[in-house]
């Protein structure tokens, strides 16, 4: 028998509001209503936000070293696999091959979604998985927050460190010094923050 995959898209990640120094990484699924929230640490949150953001670390991270490592073996990352669910924990599948021979490799949901983003492989789970741990939004739900569905940009939520960042008075010319120092300490919070400021301007 074979279980029937549902394709998920990445909507958002956000402080949990229940672990402090966790993360809530929400997957949705594309052709319907339902949501999977998945609780991660915060250096896995990190390497997805980066990721997502198309920030350049200084130095790669240990996701980027695995692309770098498969590429030098001619492995691609084909799809990651939300494949289990035992007793409130997510187990995933990097599904990769090498042209010929297909593997799968055991992981945490968190490092296997880091990768596959790297990969801009798709990301699926099967409908039992949905069916115990998704939560459906209700229609009431889904007015107040129309950009849950018809916006494919993923929002990155995240408690705002310093009250004192506040970009908009800077020049661009002291948003991209502060951006390369931001990038130069690996505080990639700050980067996206004030890589978004000079999105508006531009």
């Amino acid at each position: 028998m074979s279980l029937k995959k549902i394709k998920l898209e990445i909507l958002g990640l956000s402080s949990s509001q229940s672990q402090t120094g966790s993360f809530a990484l929400v997957l949705g699924e594309a052709d319907g209503n339902r949501r999977l929230p998945i609780i991660i640490g915060m250096f896995e949150a990190q390497a997805i936000a980066i990721e997502i953001e198309k920030i350049i670390p200084n130095r790669p991270m240990t996701h980027d070293l695995f692309k770098s490592f498969a590429n030098s073996f001619h492995f691609h990352v084909d799809e990651i696999v939300i494949s289990d669910l035992k007793e409130g924990v997510f187990f995933a599948k990097i599904v990769c091959t090498d042209g010929l021979k297909k593997s799968e490799i055991d992981a945490r949901p968190s490092d296997a979604i880091a990768v596959g983003l790297r990969f801009d492989a798709p990301i699926f789970t099967f409908e039992n998985i949905l069916a115990e741990a998704g939560i459906v939004l209700t229609d009431e739900e889904e007015e107040e927050k129309p950009e849950a569905k018809t916006e494919k940009k993923v929002k990155v939520k995240k408690e705002s460190s310093k009250k004192g960042d506040d970009f908009k008075s800077y020049s661009v010319d002291k948003l991209n010094e502060l951006l390369k120092d931001a990038i130069e300490k690996e505080d990639y919070e700050r980067a996206a923050k004030i890589r978004d400021e000079l999105g508006k301007r531009n």
